[in-house]
């Protein structure tokens, strides 16, 4: 008889989510090579059924996970649960709470530092209006209407906040037009920017998204309302700026779906929020834990544990940088697009 195989569960918060479907396909190959059966449970979004997930897991003796929560609040009630059988987890994607970490020493964060998006976001927005400095209304100014993420997680907040200060840092004037949370939902967005379009169209120069799913319901709205160069030819780059639409919309994911989008000349931009990269350094946490127990600031995925904190929680506690593996983030646009779009 051989060695039981590792079981490790993965709790993730929605499979309906684009980015976190690509996550999860990523573990299934990694739980394939490693000869570790995986226990896959969607929570649909939804903390109660993330918590009887969980409950449901321990009672079959899985005590190491991979773990998006639902909500960061409920990470220190999962994190209790798995501390109280002695497990461990790498919570990955959404950040849990400081309190949630330092219920062991075996629980984890690998996920990218959210504000580096919102920032790389800012770069990609100068780097377009000093190219096309017409398309800037008066004083340097940006009429911007912004997709939110769901409310009060660590990705719309961060990414938020960064892409706004920086554009400010750079001497931009920020009008936001119109915002509003479409949930990371592309329907949810398409049915935003329809409303927004009848209110505002020729009132704003920049659209840009906490996500690409949402970003790519903007721009099927504008698609749609063929708010583009040219209304007689819409699928004309007339401008030469890198997209046919009238203005640029600019996401976070990399998702291969936006990635096609911006190789037609659809979106725009995005930023490279690496799914095969975290689901690889989260499985690879787990994967430890599972077979020898303890991580002990082991190099996971080719990357070290933070060696000081950072701005954002919960890497701003110094007592768990050694618990905390980011994943960077990557600006993508037309100039290195070859790069990651999948043939």
């Amino acid at each position: 008889m051989g060695e039981p195989k590792p079981v490790i569960g993965a709790l993730i918060r929605n499979l309906d989510d684009q980015f976190l479907g690509d996550y999860t396909g990523n573990l299934k190959k990694l739980a394939v090579s490693k000869g570790v059966e995986l226990k896959v449970m969607d929570a649909h979004s939804d903390m109660a059924t993330q918590l009887d997930q969980l409950n449901t897991l321990i009672s079959q003796g899985v005590k190491y996970f991979v773990v998006v929560p639902a909500v960061t609040e409920g990470s220190e009630q999962l994190a209790s649960i798995i501390a109280a059988k002695k497990g461990g987890a790498a919570f990955s994607n959404t950040a849990p709470t400081v309190a949630a970490l330092k219920k062991s020493s075996n629980f984890f964060l690998a996920s990218s530092p959210e504000s580096i998006a919102g920032s790389i976001q800012a770069d990609i927005v100068d780097a377009y209006f000093k190219k096309f400095p017409q398309k800037l209304g008066p004083e340097k100014s940006i009429n911007l209407i912004l997709f939110l993420g769901q409310l009060g997680h660590p990705a719309q907040i961060y990414r938020t906040e960064a892409v706004l200060k920086d554009l400010g840092k750079k001497g931009y004037k920020v009008n936001i037009i119109a915002k509003d949370t479409a949930n990371w939902q592309p329907d949810e967005a398409q049915q935003k920017m329809d409303a927004w379009l009848n209110a505002y169209k020729g009132k704003f120069n920049l659209i840009l998204a906490n996500n690409d799913a949402m970003a790519l319901g903007a721009v099927e709205s504008l698609i749609t309302a063929k708010y583009v160069d040219d209304p007689a030819n819409p699928t004309k780059d007339v401008d030469g700026d890198g997209t046919f639409l009238k203005v640029p919309v600019i996401g976070v994911d990399a998702t291969q779906v936006a990635l096609r989008s911006m190789s037609e000349n659809k979106l725009y931009a995005t930023v490279l929020q690496d799914a095969a990269a975290q689901a690889a350094t989260a499985f690879e946490l787990a994967h430890t834990l599972a077979t020898k127990g303890s991580v002990n600031g082991a190099t996971i995925n080719g990357i070290k544990p933070l060696d000081k904190a950072i701005e954002e929680a919960p890497a701003n506690d110094p007592a768990l940088v050694k618990q905390i593996y980011l994943v960077p983030f990557k600006g993508v646009t037309k100039e290195n697009l070859g790069a990651f779009l999948k043939k």
